[in-house]
């Protein structure tokens, strides 16, 4: 309730909090409060950001009726995230108003360039309150802390990424300080130290032969 007192005193106001027809929620779509006061407020401060000044009353009806439903598809689910679609939607108009004017022809370089930072400006803040939003919905980068890990004898932890058989940067993988190379036996036969001779091939993961132990022996079978 209101009581207006002449100029000279103090307007005294009463405000009642609990007003069960204020808190029916019926608009919460819009704001994200169950105060529908709050929630025509948001409205109406999202429509005031709109540039109507040439718009006819058929343009502006649109104009209105877009706000509304922009807000209700931004879905607010409280007070802080109903303010931050009020937001998104007051630095969209003013960001958009200010790159048709730096498309305006015979203007002033100076009035271009201005009017480019600005809009610059508008869609830095843009990105940041849509950042905010999403953290506030749980929607942000999310981080992962492994506390405990226990590995069992013979077995291997890794942290991190795993690449498919064959795949990725081998270069990347290898100044890991966790990586481990294991090099295989080369099938390529290991070259003579004789020239003349052909090279010495070494088989690889298989049994090589033995020298036969009763094999003759040079100038022993003259003594026997």
């Amino acid at each position: 309730m209101n009581a207006r007192t002449p100029a000279s005193a103090a307007t005294a106001m009463t405000v009642v909090a609990n007003d069960p027809e204020n808190l029916k929620g019926e608009l919460k779509a819009i704001g994200g409060s169950k105060s529908d006061h709050w929630n025509n407020l948001l409205a109406n401060q999202a429509i005031a950001s709109l540039w109507t000044k040439h718009s006819d009353d058929e343009t502006r009806k649109r104009q209105l009726n877009a706000t509304v439903m922009a807000l209700m598809g931004i879905g607010p689910k409280d007070e802080l995230e109903g303010m931050m679609a009020a937001q998104l939607i007051a630095a969209h108009n003013a960001a958009m108003e200010c790159y048709r004017r730096a498309m305006i022809g015979d203007q002033t370089f100076e009035g271009r360039r201005e009017n480019l930072a600005q809009a610059n400006k508008l869609s830095r803040t843009y990105a940041t309150l849509l950042e905010a939003l999403n953290r506030h919905r749980g929607k942000g980068q999310q981080k992962v802390t492994v506390e405990h890990v226990h590995v069992h004898s013979g077995g291997q932890a890794i942290v991190g990424s795993i690449g498919a058989p064959g795949g990725g940067d081998r270069r990347k993988s290898e100044d890991q300080p966790h990586a481990k190379q294991i090099a295989h036996a080369s099938e390529s036969p290991m070259p003579s130290p004789d020239e003349g001779r052909d090279a010495v091939p070494v088989a690889c993961n298989a049994k090589r032969p033995l020298p036969d132990a009763r094999r003759a022996v040079a100038g022993r079978a003259e003594r026997e």
